[in-house]
């Protein structure tokens, strides 16, 4: 017979048995809630600082104009317009042109911007090195040897220019029709005197750049310095520099900053450093006079089309490396060209080796060639018939 005592033992002993195995099997389970529950903590903790950031204002980025005696600061934003402002602490350091951010609603000043070496105009402009030979111009002898005079000879040789006395002109105006060999000039006097091109177009300096135009201009120009020598191209130039009007519009407002800037640029360099500019226009008619006074621009160089010489010029440079029939009339083939721009002239050569190609012949015929011309002026009709109707 088994006494009570000896009952209470066993079972006793169960129970410790089946307790045991029963945290030996939920330890497992806790250990993965115990993990889930960690995982969740810190996705809460990022959740909540990135929530934080989210609700943070927006700074608005500004430039210093000045710092005043009593601490407090002239800044500009972005729209032009300037205001006197304060500083968060007294700790922060500032010159004139340094990057600021600022609070949207007061504008006080909490802290400086990051100050990089890199120009941030050198993504909205094209810097090149040409390697344009003044054989690869044609029909602009005239042109050619003026902007040697004006361009070339002060960045090659000033020193001629000081013994003799005289400043020449900081810079040219290329005017004339479209593709008459603009550009084609100031890229073969860049290379001729080995130094950095920067070309930048006034038009899209002023539809991209609303607000920022007058102080990309300053920032061009401190580049060019940077990379002296090197020659300044502004094509398009009076989409910046037309004859000033009262204006109305921030648009009109924002030209007009530029354009005074431009004119600053202009008038802060000497005749004989080591940066030229070059403008490039088809609308002379429309340009300030501010801009070709002397002193400024005031060397004009026409740039028309060519005259029956030098479409012959054109053409050979364009065609010296074609596979052209023998017996071809290059009289019949100049005489329908009369008229046609420098630019013309090159698409004709294109024009006639593609007519070769689809013709399946590495040879080019006065045929192709003549083709070739009556497609680029059927083009040019039908571009002249969008400008005036479209």
């Amino acid at each position: 017979m088994v006494s009570n005592k000896d009952n209470t033992e066993q079972v006793q002993d169960d129970t410790d048995s089946m307790g045991f195995e029963f945290i030996q099997e939920t330890n497992p389970e806790i250990e993965r809630l115990q993990e889930e529950n960690k995982i969740l903590q810190d996705t809460l903790v990022q959740l909540k600082y990135e929530l934080d950031r989210v609700r943070q204002p927006p700074l608005m980025v500004c430039e210093v104009v000045e710092e005043l005696d009593d601490g407090r600061v002239v800044i500009r934003t972005p729209n032009g317009n300037n205001f006197l402002v304060n500083k968060i602490t007294d700790k922060l350091a500032l010159t004139s042109n340094d990057t600021v951010y600022c609070d949207q609603k007061n504008l006080s000043i909490l802290e400086i911007g990051s100050k990089s070496k890199k120009f941030n105009v050198e993504q909205f402009v094209i810097i090149e090195k040409p390697n344009i030979k003044w054989s690869d111009v044609g029909g602009l002898s005239v042109q050619v040897e003026e902007i040697k005079e004006v361009i070339e000879l002060p960045l090659k040789k000033p020193e001629i220019f000081k013994k003799i006395g005289i400043k020449p002109p900081k810079g040219v105006l290329l005017h004339g029709p479209p593709g008459t060999g603009k550009t084609l000039l100031a890229k073969a006097v860049a290379a001729a005197t080995k130094s950095t091109f920067i070309e930048i177009v006034g038009s899209e300096l002023v539809m991209k750049f609303i607000g920022e135009g007058s102080k990309l201009v300053k920032e061009v120009f401190d580049l060019a310095r940077e990379k002296a020598p090197s020659i300044v191209f502004i094509d398009e130039i009076d989409s910046i520099a037309a004859t000033r009007i009262e204006t109305g519009t921030s648009g009109e407002r924002e030209v007009q900053r530029t354009f005074m800037q431009l004119l600053a640029e202009i008038d802060g360099f000497n005749n004989l450093d080591n940066v030229k500019i070059i403008g490039c226009t088809n609308r002379i008619d429309i340009l300030d006079p501010a801009v070709i006074r002397p002193g400024r621009l005031d060397r004009l160089i026409k740039v028309d089309n060519p005259t029956d010489e030098g479409i012959q010029e054109i053409f050979k440079i364009h065609t010296q490396n074609m596979s052209i029939k023998k017996g071809t009339s290059f009289e019949k083939i100049y005489a329908q060209m009369s008229g046609f721009s420098g630019a013309e002239i090159q698409a004709v050569a294109t024009e006639a080796g593609y007519f070769a190609i689809r013709e399946k012949h590495t040879i080019i015929t006065e045929q192709d060639f003549l083709r070739a011309i009556e497609k680029v002026r059927r083009n040019e009709k039908d571009e002249d018939f969008g400008r005036m109707f479209g």
